[in-house]
């Protein structure tokens, strides 16, 4: 089997890259011959089809009137991106595309290139653009639901982008292009990382049979870790508000002596809240070993999010170190977290219910021990790597298997039609 790979960034930016770069050593390591397709970027890791990937580019680095628009339109249709990808599949003759984020620098229009050529696609939603064009499902920081319905006017009349009329309209034709397209509707398979947000897709949009769940994967070792309890909470992740980083430093303040607080990460509030936060210790940006070291040595893990979490790998890693989580009841958090077992789940937003979290947490060592040691067993049967790339290979065959590619292909072409 042969699987091209599509994703903007081909370095880890993030956590959907972080999924995408672990499905994609399995491949490699099972036999799979894997195609890679991005971004030029000079933090991008090598590939083979480094060359074949489209150029840098950014709305919001282009300078002047002119240029802003060229690369707004690029943001909503990329001819460069589907003539590229075209061509690499005509020549690298792949079984099947899985895209992962595509959204701006390569484009949904990428689909239909596919599609054009036989190839079934499979689109892994790690966030909600198919259903809010700004992709948060969040209106001005509040969590929302105005465009599932596919009313994505919304977006125009609430300035959901950072408040810019520009920038909401720009979002709002790019939504309606891709419709017009019918991108979407060209995929075969959506992979939804949580029940939650197979939900919110498959409410107005997709059919269920459409979305399979599949929830990300975490290395998970057969035995319980030993444990490691140096005494203190641990926040690990952006800085930025949908993060619920203020709720957690504003509970934390006043419980300081109790509960020590590590935060792990950096963003756009980093420097606001050392300032007015000064009772947490501030790590800044950890990974590999310096990550994994901290999260071994913390009591106990916070995610305290305001927004509709899908199936944030902070809480996978820490559970499948044996740790309990401490967290926000909403989005996909909660298929994770078993509150009263393996964590404790509060309100959104509630600082003093968070307080209380922390405070029974931190002084029941027994209790984190126990919520630790479930936490661990559950990752382990539900959300194992194994399972995760066990479940995508399935998917896979499923798909080729249903797809008579070799009868379907057409011959190479570079803009042989208007999508093109």
């Amino acid at each position: 089997m042969r699987v091209l790979l599509a994703n903007k960034f081909f370095f880890r930016n993030g956590g959907s890259e972080a999924v995408m770069f672990q499905e994609r050593a399995f491949l490699r390591e099972a036999g799979v011959d894997v195609i890679d397709f991005s971004m030029q970027d000079p933090r991008n890791l090598p590939s083979a089809q480094s060359a074949d990937f489209v150029e840098r580019q950014s709305y919001e680095t282009a300078e002047g009137r002119g240029a802003r628009m060229r690369a707004a339109l690029k943001l909503v249709h990329s001819r460069e991106a589907v003539r590229k990808i075209a061509r690499l599949i005509d020549r690298t003759r792949p079984d099947i595309l899985h895209c992962h984020n595509i959204y701006h620098q390569l484009t949904p229009s990428i689909i239909g290139a596919a599609k054009r050529r036989g190839l079934p696609v499979v689109l892994t939603l790690h966030d909600y653009k198919p259903v809010c064009p700004v992709y948060t499902r969040l209106q001005h920081g509040q969590v929302c639901s105005a465009c599932l319905g596919n009313q994505f006017t919304n977006v125009l009349k609430h300035r959901c982008a950072d408040g810019s009329l520009g920038k909401s309209a720009l979002l709002f034709v790019e939504a309606q292009v891709q419709r017009l397209l019918g991108s979407y509707e060209k995929v075969d398979r959506f992979v939804a990382p949580s029940e939650f947000m197979r939900q919110s897709v498959t409410q107005h949009r997709f059919a269920p049979d459409r979305v399979e769940v599949i929830y990300n994967g975490i290395a998970c070792s057969a035995s319980s870790p030993t444990p490691e309890d140096q005494g203190y909470a641990l926040y690990l992740g952006r800085l930025s508000p949908e993060k619920g980083i203020e709720t957690l430093l504003s509970a934390q303040d006043a419980i300081a002596e109790q509960v020590p607080l590590m935060v792990a990460g950096t963003g756009p509030l980093e420097q606001s809240v050392r300032e007015r936060y000064p009772k947490a210790r501030y790590l800044g940006h950890l990974s590999g070993s310096a990550l994994e070291s901290t999260i071994r040595q913390a009591s106990l893990i916070v995610v305290p999010s305001e927004w509709y979490e899908n199936c944030p790998m902070s809480v996978l890693e820490a559970m499948a170190l044996g740790k309990p989580v401490v967290a926000s009841d909403i989005g996909g958090i909660p298929e994770l977290v078993m509150h009263g077992e393996t964590g404790l789940l509060f309100p959104p937003g509630d600082r003093d219910a968070l307080k209380n979290c922390l405070s029974r947490l931190m002084n029941d060592s027994e209790l984190r021990r126990g919520y630790g040691a479930a936490a661990h067993r559950r990752a382990n049967e539900r959300f194992s790597l194994e399972q995760h790339n066990d479940a995508l290979l399935r998917l896979y065959r499923t798909l080729v298997d249903q797809t008579d590619i070799r009868a379907a292909r057409h011959p190479s072409s570079d803009t042989t039609t208007p999508q093109e």
